[in-house]
């Protein structure tokens, strides 16, 4: 029933990439366990860290290209539920730890025991299954995404004031985590992990691990963006980025729209959270910082906003400028050297990269295709009568 669908959606590029992600799944994993350190082959750890990073980080702009790229909808405020799926698994994470930590205590994390809690708080209990807290990873962001959108949505509220609005919720969130006394570890968030299912999460084995989900989760985000943006109900997103008004008088519930790609947007910006944070080891309230979200859309429009393949190919290309930018001497000037880049793409590849591409495939195909056929004629005018 779903293979129908599927096998629509998935077109000769959509095919390559996942085929390339699937790959890098494997092969980074292998090259890092199998080949020894001496062989040119050999893939460190700290490079399979951060490669899962960018994959991580690739998932979320794929959530953001959902809703901007196909619905018109331009969130500065996806890094809350990026930061919300990470609290969730960091949560589960300090379940973990147990008499391991500092002060050795059974259940309370160390900086409740600093803090002379008494008590584990009633929403950390149930943390210690995972079950419960993948649950958590997608109900949170997306919970939130539900009563943010159904207020925003049938207000009717729409372009710039619903971007403001975005960032001044995670701005909000960033200042409520800030604080120690909700219980999330205040601004030095939740850190000193020791295993995930069992497992050491500072071992080899277990960071190729990790790096492997990363790729399957975000093969399976793209699969389902694809799926959503080849079907009908994708025709209608689009139809309401082009035209909104005019969706709605043909009868369409553009608010029942809206609100579903931007509740499932946030649930995929969860799990891109909840996968990024045991690679990094910390998650703080940093994570909200408005300005993590003004640069995640800049990772849209630099890789295509509306293509999907674009926003992946921008989040690995940024982040790797970002890495090696901010570690020499252009490090204080990387922000300037991101504000420059996102008014070059703006004013020269408005499409970006992907999309620039497409559109020059497309031209060149039918420019290739009117050569080899001729010009058009046209019948000739009956005389008249």
């Amino acid at each position: 029933m779903i293979a129908g669908p599927l096998l629509r959606s998935l077109d000769r590029g959509a095919t390559i990439f996942l085929a390339i992600v699937i790959a890098a799944a494997i092969l980074v994993p292998a090259l890092n366990l199998l080949v020894p350190a001496s062989s040119p082959l050999h893939v460190p750890t700290y490079l399979v860290s951060l490669f899962g990073k960018y994959v991580c980080f690739a998932l979320l702009a794929l959530s953001i290209d959902l809703i901007w790229g196909y619905c018109g909808i331009l969130s500065l405020g996806h890094g809350a539920f990026f930061a919300l799926g990470g609290y969730a698994m960091g949560m589960y994470l300090m379940r973990q730890i147990g008499t391991r930590g500092v002060y050795a205590h059974p259940i309370l994390p160390d900086f409740m025991v600093f803090l002379n809690w008494k008590e584990l708080p009633l929403y950390w209990y149930f943390f210690e299954w995972f079950a419960y807290a993948a649950l958590m990873i997608l109900l949170v962001p997306g919970a939130l995404a539900f009563v943010f959108g159904w207020f925003a949505f049938r207000s009717r509220v729409t372009g710039v004031y619903l971007s403001i609005i975005t960032q001044a919720m995670t701005f909000a969130l960033m200042l409520g985590f800030f604080r120690n006394n909700f219980g999330f570890g205040g601004n030095n968030g939740l850190t000193d992990f020791k295993d995930i299912f069992g497992f050491n999460v500072q071992s080899d084995a277990t960071r190729a691990a990790l790096f492997a989900s990363s790729c399957v989760a975000l093969a399976l985000g793209f699969i389902i963006c694809r799926m959503l943006v080849t079907s009908k109900f994708g025709k209608v997103l689009v139809a309401i980025r082009d035209a909104e008004a005019r969706t709605r008088f043909l009868g369409y519930r553009v608010e029942s729209y809206k609100l579903f790609v931007f509740t499932l947007s946030a649930c995929m910006a969860g799990v891109a959270g909840a996968i990024y944070v045991p690679q990094v080891g910390i998650i703080n309230p940093s994570e909200f910082a408005p300005a993590n979200s003004i640069e995640a859309v800049i990772w849209v429009a630099v890789g295509g906003r509306g293509t999907l393949t674009g926003a992946v190919l921008g989040a690995i290309l940024v982040n790797y400028a970002k890495t090696t930018f901010t570690t020499g001497l252009l490090a204080p000037y990387w922000l300037f050297v991101l504000g420059g880049l996102f008014v070059a793409v703006t004013l020269l590849l408005p499409r970006g990269i992907v999309g620039t591409i497409e559109h020059w495939w497309r031209t060149r195909r039918e420019y290739a295709a009117l050569r080899r056929n001729g010009p058009v004629r046209r019948p000739a005018a009956r005389p008249a009568e």
